[in-house]
């Protein structure tokens, strides 16, 4: 288990795993009441700032009862070590109907994971696997 220090911004709510042993913490909506309309996306603050630790990142993800039963997508989640500004939630409306987002509830989830450093080395060739360069439906599925 890591430690991550979190700094509010006003009576925002503190993110909190919803059981033992979930791997996603419930991040919450500090802004007042908003409806957002079919199509429409917005950013919503979350009225918390972390220090996430250097190896790490913070990663939004959709909550799922909010993708089926609304059409609610979180959008642009990637939070890096070295971000200290207040986290900011995008939420886009794929459903067909108004969605109220109101203040203190549950619009995404984040997971915090370890992260690789990569090295680019250009090569002329790549070794060979058995997908090789098939595209979208090439393992079946379409």
């Amino acid at each position: 288990m890591i430690k991550i220090k979190i700094q509010k911004i006003g009576d925002a709510k503190t993110p909190n795993y919803a059981h033992q042993g979930d791997a996603g913490l419930d991040i919450y909506s500090a802004e007042e009441d908003y409806t957002l309309k079919p199509g429409e996306r917005k950013g919503f603050k979350t009225g918390i700032k972390m220090e996430i630790p250097k190896g790490y990142v913070a990663l939004f993800w959709d909550k799922s009862g909010l993708a089926i039963n609304h059409g609610i997508k979180t959008m642009g989640g990637v939070i890096d070590s070295t971000y200290r500004g207040e986290f900011v939630v995008i939420l886009v409306n794929l459903g067909k109907k108004d969605h109220k987002i109101e203040k203190n509830s549950k619009i995404t989830q984040i997971l915090i994971q370890k992260v690789e450093e990569a090295e680019f080395e250009e090569a002329k060739d790549l070794s060979g696997s058995q997908r090789g360069d098939g595209k979208f439906g090439s393992t079946g599925g379409k």
